[in-house]
């Protein structure tokens, strides 16, 4: 059995002290196979969160894997948000997008961020031709047998909504993921877990969420997933402080407002309308 610590939102400037500690003693008490994170390293992707998220991460003794959140890229300085988005994540820049086989067990990431779009809501999600084909090309390259998980920043679909997708391109990728067989798709952003199956034309496929272990709450106290994968089987455990029971900490339906409130005194993230730059693959 292959045992992983799914975490995201961590949003250091805002991160919860508490939890982090108390996860921290987890993976040394527990060990387990990997911990995969999804995303929102920071608040506002300035230098000092950026170092205290990568210090952080780095003292995790277990092996790790790193996707980036639309939080990640700079808000404030537009040329470092489209020439060198990513330069202060280079603390840890081994761990971002990383695979890892974990015998029988493969996690492949799928780049869901973006620079700029052709909307005002540069925060919801985006899978370009060129990140879906990267992710599909690792799959297939994957040895026949093995379960994959699939682990990206963004949700690839909300329910209930029409016309303001949350992740534009992702109703095709999850359809693309599912004619793989990809046994789920681990995503952040939303700070609600949740564990969802999604119909596709290619067959159902399995949507899993991880709650914030910051101050950034949404409806649940912080938390982080357990997965236990045995074969086949992937059994999910949200683990929080609060001792809340897994069901009273899944959502529903991903909403297609993921956003959780903004806390006192948080600026607004700067919106705008560029032709869209395809982000760089690692």
């Amino acid at each position: 059995m292959t045992r992983l610590f799914h975490i995201s939102d961590l949003h250091f400037g805002l991160e919860d002290r508490t939890a982090l500690a108390w996860f921290e003693d987890c993976v040394r008490r527990e060990t387990p196979d990997a911990v995969l994170i999804t995303g929102d390293l920071t608040m506002r992707a300035r230098s000092h969160e950026f170092a205290a998220a990568c210090d952080w991460i780095d003292a995790l003794d277990v092996p790790v894997t790193v996707e980036v959140g639309n939080h990640d890229l700079p808000y404030f300085n537009p040329l470092g948000r489209f020439f060198w988005p990513y330069e202060r994540i280079r603390g840890i820049e081994r761990l971002v997008e990383r695979e890892l086989d974990l015998a029988g067990v493969a996690v492949v990431p799928l780049k869901t961020t973006a620079r700029a779009q052709w909307r005002l809501d540069w925060s919801k999600g985006w899978v370009t031709g060129r990140a879906l084909a990267k992710t599909l090309a690792a799959i297939d390259a994957l040895p026949s047998g093995t379960v994959t998980l699939v682990t990206a920043h963004h949700p690839l679909v909300e329910a209930g909504t029409r016309g303001r997708a949350l992740t534009r391109g992702g109703e095709a990728a999850l359809t693309a993921l599912a004619a793989r067989g990809v046994a789920a798709v681990l995503t952040g952003h939303v700070h609600d877990a949740f564990d969802l199956v999604k119909q596709t034309a290619a067959g159902p496929i399995r949507m899993i969420g991880a709650g914030t272990l910051s101050k950034r709450i949404r409806s649940t106290p912080p938390s982080f997933n357990e997965l236990a994968v045995d074969g086949a089987r992937i059994d999910v455990h949200v683990r929080n402080l609060e001792h809340v029971p897994t069901p009273d900490m899944q959502i529903d339906d991903v909403p297609p407002d993921a956003l959780p409130p903004r806390a006192p005194g948080e600026p607004v993230a700067p919106v705008g309308a560029v032709p869209p730059i395809d982000p760089p693959v690692h």
